[in-house]
């Protein structure tokens, strides 16, 4: 069964979560993106949870800015450190004895993720990935590839201080433009009844959802402005995992071009990749029999190597 709950974290914070499982057991935590939410995650939550698919504690937080969690009104609130901190703060709660079995997370969540791996190796076993960019592998194709640049073009739109005016007028209309297809229709797998879920998941605000792309200083430059990313510095601390890592990769990803998997393991030395052909930016909802087993497998390795070291 999954629940909804709030925790509130040390520093203040709040975040609304779905979860399933025995607490005490080992977690899975779930992290979504832009424009979604927790419940995403609710088949994944539901299958990892069940004893005879491991029995995990299954995490999915609404990240700050989202859903009933917290919003902070100042974009400077969305600032990577403060994101980071929550999470952290999540684990400690979620899973003080022990790291996480795996994080798993999608689009921001995953850029997110990247950081609490990076900077906090010791908070997981594993690592998935679906969909997100390391931020390394983004900064130089933002610099170098002129497709990339035009593909995060949005970025700008969502920057702009009337975004989430404009993301909800016509019933949400430019919102759900953000999950169409090359011809313009919604895909199958959004439903009259997951239409009707993300309406009411951002009816309680989108502006800390578009923070997240105002407080990154990764985005294209405009034509004609100076170019803010031609002196962008990112340290190798900022960049490097260490952690066992699967990225799932939908191949047809309109925003997220296949470039930015070159060269990924001179950050992510213990690097895993699965290429989806066929699949677009929302891997859960094209493809979540391929998730859930491409978690089962990444998991149970875990389990695997514990066993033939003891």
């Amino acid at each position: 069964m999954i629940q909804t709950c709030d925790h509130v974290l040390p520093h203040g914070t709040t975040l609304r979560c779905r979860i399933a499982g025995t607490p005490g057991r080992p977690v899975l935590l779930f992290l979504h993106g832009f424009p979604e939410g927790a419940f995403i995650w609710d088949a994944l939550l539901a299958h990892f949870s069940a004893p005879e698919n491991g029995g995990f504690r299954c995490v999915a937080p609404n990240l700050r800015g989202f859903g009933k969690s917290s919003s902070p009104t100042e974009v400077t609130a969305y600032h990577a450190r403060h994101l980071v901190q929550d999470i952290r703060a999540l684990i400690a709660l979620e899973s003080p004895d022990a790291p996480l079995a795996c994080l798993v997370a999608h689009d921001w969540g995953g850029a997110l993720a990247w950081s609490v791996a990076s900077q906090h190796p010791d908070s997981m076993e594993r690592l998935m990935v679906l969909n997100a960019p390391h931020a390394g592998a983004f900064l130089r194709e933002l610099r170098e590839q002129a497709e990339q640049r035009q593909a995060s073009d949005y970025m700008r739109f969502l920057r702009r201080a009337d975004a989430p005016a404009l993301l909800a007028e016509h019933d949400y209309r430019r919102a759900f433009g953000f999950f169409a297809q090359p011809d313009g229709r919604l895909p199958a797998w959004l439903t009259p009844a997951l239409q009707a879920r993300y309406r009411k998941h951002w009816s309680r605000g989108m502006q800390g959802a578009c923070h997240y792309y105002g407080a990154s200083p990764l985005y294209p430059p405009a034509p004609g402005e100076p170019d803010h990313l031609a002196n962008l510095q990112l340290p190798d601390s900022a960049l490097r995992v260490d952690v066992p890592t699967l990225v799932l990769w939908g191949m047809s990803d309109p925003a997220l071009r296949p470039g930015l998997l070159d060269g990924l393991e001179e950050w992510v030395p213990r690097l895993q990749i699965q290429h989806l052909r066929n699949t677009s930016h929302w891997v859960v909802h094209e493809r979540p029999a391929r998730v859930i087993d491409e978690l089962e497998h990444f998991v149970q390795q875990q389990f695997d190597e514990h066993r033939l070291a003891a």
